[in-house]
């Protein structure tokens, strides 16, 4: 019975995933259908060409980070099912809503509420038993910035759109005063080239921090370091935006346009990858968290039937040794394979929601925008927080809109989308409780 609810989880999952790809698809697309730079069809393979990259370029924090909301050695099968079923309906009904809700946010509030269903009925360790089941908020390990939990995720509700908006506005405020004919501009540009340069050099893994080399040539395997591959292109979007602030006084209005909307495509992409990356990896964590519990209860099973390998090993601590998680390919392959497709599904109800109901996008503003949604994407990964992209590119469409000025964001659409953001984890739990009480009738 074991084996088969794991699988069902496994298959439910990855339908979370798929849903996850169309339903979240407005926010890779939107401002670049809006601006015309490619045709809806156009966009969507666009971003599913991304988002399935984002497999040679991410690890596993976040996926680590989202097996660990609830104590794994606590919880049972019926918790994770419960939790998934709970998001795909959620999801559903946001998007035939045209809602954009967090897909993020929704599978965490359906893990963590079928968590605590199961902490009041079937816990009987007073640790864990209760509210307690769930890892609310753990202090920051050596090496690490921030603490994690579930805590933090609640907080990024807030920061994460904050930061893409506070980003997306310094951008936009930076590209402004760079239209400028004066030399003042291209000062403080090169002054940041020069500043990026130097923080890039500070994070960049070395070929001898790296602990699987993927090719025998040094040079190989530090450009291909996917912890680098990242910082590579946070520099390819900054410094694309630099060189354009270099020549945008002397560029007229409808060639500064023209580059713009070349520009989008990098941006577009760019921001892609951080949902791919962002959001499989949620998956990826589930399917881990269920392995987990199965195994805890199974100690003797072969997990192994084949290419069907499921020997998933949670990173954890033992006597102050770090021990390194494993994750079998097929399993971050198959699910950066599903959100692909599932984005080329399309959102479109979404789409006409992110792109002109906040505030009208230009390509000026989709340019920038999608920057600053892609540079908060990889900040927050780095630091192992699964974030929203739906609430980041929102917010970094309200930070480009605010330059123009306070009432060209349309406040009464934000205020609404708020509203879907605070309820999405608090409906998902309560939702994901009342599917864990039901199961537990049959199961």
């Amino acid at each position: 019975m074991d084996f088969t609810l794991l699988i069902i989880i496994i298959v439910l999952s990855l339908i979370f995933d798929y849903i996850n790809g169309f339903h979240d698809a407005a926010n890779s697309i939107a401002t670049i259908v809006a601006t015309k730079v490619l045709t809806p069809f156009q966009a969507v393979l666009w971003a599913a060409l991304f988002n399935f990259m984002a497999y040679w370029v991410f690890g596993f924090g976040v996926a680590d980070t989202v097996a660990k909301t609830a104590n794994t050695s606590s919880i049972n099968l019926v918790v994770i099912l419960s939790g998934v079923i709970a998001a795909i309906i959620w999801n559903l009904i946001t998007w035939w809503k045209g809602i954009p809700s967090s897909s993020s946010h929704t599978l965490i509030g359906g893990f963590a509420g079928a968590a605590i269903a199961h902490g009041f009925t079937g816990v009987t360790d007073p640790e864990h038993a209760g509210f307690k089941i769930v890892n609310w908020l753990k202090d920051a390990k050596a090496g690490e910035l921030l603490p994690s939990g579930v805590m933090v995720v609640l907080l990024f509700i807030v920061f994460a759109p904050l930061l893409g908006m506070i980003i997306s506005y310094f951008l936009s405020l930076w590209l402004m005063y760079s239209s400028k004919k004066n030399i003042y501009p291209k000062i403080l540009t090169v002054v940041l080239m020069v500043l990026v340069a130097w923080f890039l050099s500070s994070v960049l893994t070395s070929y001898a921090d790296i602990k699987k080399p993927r090719f025998e040539s040094e040079t190989f395997s530090f450009l291909c370091e996917p912890a680098n591959i990242k910082w590579f292109l946070v520099a390819i979007v900054f410094y694309s935006l630099a060189i354009f602030n270099l020549f945008f006084s002397t560029f007229s209005t409808a060639k500064a346009e023209a580059v713009l909307k070349k520009m989008q495509l990098l941006s577009s992409a760019a921001f892609s990858l951080g949902h791919g990356g962002n959001d499989s990896q949620k998956v990826m964590g589930i399917i881990a968290a269920a392995v987990a519990v199965y195994i805890k209860a199974n100690p003797h099973m072969d997990m192994s039937v084949g290419w069907f390998d499921l020997n998933v090993v949670l990173p954890s601590e033992k006597d102050g040794v770090k021990i390194d998680g494993i994750m079998p390919q097929w399993i971050p392959l198959t699910c950066y394979t599903v959100i692909a497709l599932g984005t080329l599904s399309g959102g479109w109800k979404i789409v006409k929601t992110m792109g002109s109901k906040i505030t009208k996008v230009t390509a000026f503003e989709g340019v920038v925008a999608e920057s600053a949604g892609a540079l908060t994407l990889f900040s927050t990964e780095h630091f192992k927080i699964p974030v929203s992209t739906t609430h980041t590119i929102a917010g970094s469409i309200i930070g480009v809109g605010i330059t123009k000025r306070v009432s060209a964001v349309r406040w009464g659409i934000t205020v609404k989308l708020l509203w879907a953001w605070i309820l999405t984890i608090p409906v998902s739990g309560i939702l994901a409780a009342l599917i864990y009480y039901i199961l537990n009738l049959f199961l």
